[in-house]
């Protein structure tokens, strides 16, 4: 960096020159050249240069040019040169003479009195013992200025001197920038409410720089209070900027895993606190290891659902960092008529710019919309759900009744290990509560009816105290309803039923919520749940009244006689409409119905006729030793549904490369103990066949690109919720973007260089210091 960047202003370099200037009858006007025509003194380099030209002839004496003798001046008994451009060059000089420069002399400043009684110093010396009045920085410019002449004794202290600042300047930013990352990855607030000096709750921000000063105190040395005015790098619009630079950080690497490959989109749309209408837009694709990704990439406020808008939306985001619709192999929302519209949806409106883009209905919500339905369809059940919610809710209700529910589960465990009915051990017979169901997940139905199996004792204590001592009888009587409920065999039956449904399903429900769960191992998880269903209805009714019968004993409920009739209603004759028995009841009525009416759900809303595309992908499936391996079906699924991948000739060659594999594969014992597909593109890439198999690994891609579930998008919602709180409502729309993408995606954010960062922010508009 040149000094001639540092240059001053006339105004400011004529008063720093006056400050040099020797006062009127001082004897060092007789002996400093004139501030005013600074130049090398003629006189002396005359002489130098005649000595030398005695001792060397090809020595030249630098002489003045017609256009120098209009500017030069005698002063002093010697001749300056004002401009620096028409003075003699250093390299000019022969290389053994270069640092023979002549010297000045700075007799008459008092502040120099210290030098000593050699009058003359080199300019190395002036700049060092001027340091002692002036910064160090200001020397080496004022220097400059009044010699008019090159120093590189002066430029190399300057260069000291900047580098110095330069990684001030940097550590400042520095510390900055890690301060936003730490509360962007944890979703925590900036700003306080007052970040003055008198403030004792200066925000989370300022407040974490200042723990960080107090351990470190080169840190202490350049931040807060240190920090020079402009660049204390604590405003909104600092933090701001970092944030979004370190956002586009994150979604600038997401690009590159994508690369060239293809991917799929995944939409869903929530409101905030605010109540403006976001969507969330996430990214399916399979990395080069082979390993299946769930990215999320970007938020977007929408003025309306209309499918229209959500489009453009979604194709302005993608467009933004170079991803192309026609790379789209997938699109997977939650099933309302804006997205899965056969005509009008939004499916059909990509259809329409790439026919590959096949819309998967989320596996998640037809799992959802399933048991929901089995469970209101059914009459048993669905008052069995009423009643559970009804109990929940006034064990629940208050702290007082918690903590009797929590008393009661204690006593109760300490009576049981007393007994040696339970073991001790670590995490082993903890206290816990009734949870409560959600509607929109399905799997707290199954927690909420397995904790009220472990904690069927003390919710019955809490109902009796209710019972007792509610404040009015409205409670006492709800409370009188539930414990009659609740004591009877019924409820404890279709309990028990429920519970041991929704075991089989919960594995499924978890299974549609993994990001990296393939569309052929959700087809194997749909599949084994019916069978297992199946099972439970058809062979295992002995071990489940055993478990029934054993927990009715346990808590002394009265088991009805199952050889006695049925009666209904009143129990009168006319209500009666056949002969049936108690156990008829509870096994055809309630336990088989149930399962079946489960059954015929799982089987309408996931039908092979409806997902031939998920038939043909399941071929691939390496479960129980590649049974289901079908060169056809594979070679079929190429042909018809991915054209545009595969042309005719690499159709033919696929099949060849199928046979090859197919002989190559089953007797590899790497490739052996594997169940899903996933597992089998990642073994691909790690053995290096996927070089061999270049078709076959492109088919399987394009298999996993397919999505199972939206629960990504659901995730980033839960990721909004906490980022938006009720105080944090009126962030604007791309700080609520950059906030979520920098937590939702914190493998990725984590991992971002901080010297990147500065570089980026250095360049985004000019600043007032220097980073380089």
């Amino acid at each position: 960096m040149s000094l001639d960047h540092f240059r001053l202003p006339a105004k400011k370099l004529k008063t720093i020159k006056s400050f040099f200037k020797p006062k009127r009858g001082d004897k060092s006007s007789e002996l400093l050249p004139s501030t005013d025509n600074v130049g090398m003194p003629t006189s002396s380099h005359h002489e130098h240069g005649t000595s030398q030209q005695q001792k060397n002839p090809s020595y030249a004496q630098p002489t003045i040019s017609s256009k120098a003798k209009e500017v030069a001046v005698q002063r002093n008994g010697g001749t300056y040169e004002r401009d620096p451009g028409l003075r003699r060059q250093i390299y000019e000089y022969p290389v053994n003479q270069r640092d023979e420069r002549p010297a000045f002399t700075i007799e008459g400043f008092s502040d120099f009195k210290h030098i000593g009684s050699n009058k003359t110093v080199s300019t190395c010396s002036f700049v060092q013992h001027v340091g002692h009045i002036k910064s160090s920085h200001m020397v080496a410019v004022e220097a400059c200025e009044n010699l008019r002449r090159p120093s590189r004794h002066i430029d190399s202290v300057f260069r000291k001197q900047s580098k110095d600042l330069i990684a001030k300047n940097r550590l400042r930013l520095k510390v900055a920038i890690e301060t936003v990352r730490v509360l962007g990855l944890r979703a925590c607030p900036f700003r306080g409410n007052d970040e003055s000096l008198e403030s004792t709750n200066r925000g989370k921000f300022i407040g974490l720089m200042k723990y960080v000063a107090i351990l470190n105190d080169k840190i202490a040395e350049v931040v807060l209070g240190n920090a020079p005015g402009k660049a204390m790098y604590t405003s909104p619009k600092i933090q701001k900027e970092i944030l979004h630079i370190l956002a586009n950080k994150v979604k600038d690497t997401i690009r590159a895993e994508i690369g060239d490959a293809n991917f799929c989109i995944l939409v869903d749309e929530a409101q905030d606190s605010s109540v403006q209408e976001q969507m969330a837009i996430v990214l399916r694709f399979v990395d080069t290891n082979g390993c299946i990704r769930e990215r999320f990439f970007a938020v977007r406020s929408v003025e309306d659902t209309t499918s229209l808008t959500l489009k453009r939306e979604i194709s302005e985001a993608l467009a933004s960092h170079g991803l192309l619709v026609e790379n789209i192999r997938g699109q997977g929302y939650d099933g309302a008529s804006n997205m899965r519209g056969a005509w009008n949806g939004l499916q059909a409106l990509f259809l329409r710019d790439c026919p590959y883009v096949y819309y998967v209905h989320c596996f998640a919500h037809r799992l959802q919309l399933a048991l929901v339905e089995a469970a209101t369809d059914e009459q048993d059940v669905y008052l069995f759900s009423e009643k559970l919610k009804v109990i929940v809710k006034l064990v629940g209700a208050s702290p007082k009744r918690h903590s009797q529910l929590k008393s009661a589960a204690v006593l109760e465990v300490a009576t049981k290990l007393a007994d040696g009915e339970l073991e001790t051990g670590s995490g082993a017979n903890q206290t816990r509560t009734l949870k409560r169901a959600a509607d929109t997940r399905w799997s707290s139905h199954f927690g909420s009816v397995f904790s009220l199996i472990r904690m069927y004792n003390p919710a019955c204590i809490v109902l009796q105290n209710v019972m007792k001592d509610g404040n009015i009888s409205k409670i006492r009587g709800m409370s009188k309803g539930a414990y009659l409920a609740i004591r009877s065999f019924e409820f404890v039956f279709i309990l028990h039923l429920v519970g041991s449904v929704m075991a089989v399903t919960e594995v499924l429900c978890q299974a549609m919520q993994k990001k990296t769960q393939d569309i052929v191992n959700a087809m194997n998880l749909v599949k084994s749940t019916k069978v297992l269903l199946q099972e439970l209805r058809d062979k295992n009714w002995v071990t489940f009244f055993g478990n029934v019968k054993s927990f009715c004993d346990e808590h002394d409920i009265v088991l009805p006689e199952f050889s006695d009739r049925y009666m209904m209603g009143t129990g009168r004759s006319c209500q009666q409409k056949d002969h049936i028995t108690i156990e008829h009841h509870y096994r055809v009525d309630i336990f088989n119905v149930v399962i079946d009416f489960h059954l015929l759900e799982l089987s309408n809303r996931f039908t092979k006729e409806s997902m031939e595309l998920l038939v043909l992908c399941s071929a691939f499936s390496p479960d129980e030793n590649y049974k289901a391996f079908d060169i056809d079906s594979l070679c079929s699924l190429a042909e018809r549904f991915y054209p545009d991948d595969f042309t005719g000739q690499e159709v033919c060659v696929l099949r060849s490369q199928l046979q090859h594999y197919k002989l190559d594969i089953a007797d590899n014992p790497d490739f052996g103990n594997m169940t899903t597909v996933a597992e089998l593109c990642q073994r691909l890439a790690e053995t290096g066949k996927s070089n061999a198999y270049d078709l076959i690994n492109r088919l399987i891609r394009l298999v996993l690109t397919l999505l199972v579930s939206t629960a990504s998008a659901e995730r980033v919602f839960s990721c909004m919720n906490i980022v938006k709180t009720v105080p944090r409502n009126k962030m604007g729309n791309e700080f609520l973007g950059d906030c979520m993408i920098v937590h939702a995606e914190r493998e990725i954010a984590e991992k971002v260089s901080c010297d990147s960062i500065i570089d980026d922010f250095a360049s985004l508009r000019p600043r007032k210091v220097q980073f380089s």
